[in-house]
């Protein structure tokens, strides 16, 4: 009965499309055992930027350049996953008065990484306030900052 093998093809081809996800349910593989789709997942993922400074007990240590200047840097090994454009303040302590500055040196940073130079200068301090052959006075401290870059 062509009518009725007509239905039951019909039939079949419901209860595939209608069966759950990750199911199959047919009643004749294809002539060649070739793969046939069985469900599509989704992937996904928080999107997170890193960064990774190595600054574990480094310091800037500020030498005389002249005999009112004082100048001082260090290197930092960068690990980031993202472009990062890096900047730097820097703070006086109150230590010796004068005038600070900072800058930094290889401030776009691609990934995976690399090394930037950060450096501290102090003009015209005002040494009488500490005694002569004070060792590692804490006279600054520098920020190292960041912000994603397209």
């Amino acid at each position: 009965m062509p009518g009725r093998s007509r239905l039951i093809g019909l039939l079949l081809a419901l209860l595939a499309a209608g069966a759950p996800a990750g199911e199959i349910r047919i009643n004749e593989w294809p002539t060649q055992f070739i793969p046939l789709e069985l469900t599509a997942i989704p992937v996904i993922m928080d999107v997170g930027y890193w960064m990774e400074i190595s600054a574990q007990d480094v310091v800037i240590k500020l030498h005389p350049t002249s005999i009112n200047t004082y100048e001082g840097s260090v290197d930092l090994r960068v690990k980031t996953n993202f472009y990062a454009t890096m900047s730097c303040t820097i703070h006086p302590t109150g230590a010796v008065p004068g005038t600070y500055s900072t800058w930094i040196e290889g401030m776009n940073m691609d990934p995976p990484g690399g090394i930037c130079t950060v450096g501290a200068r102090l003009v015209e301090p005002n040494l009488t306030g500490v005694p002569g052959g004070s060792k590692n006075v804490h006279v600054a401290t520098v920020v190292v900052k960041v912000v994603p870059r397209m």
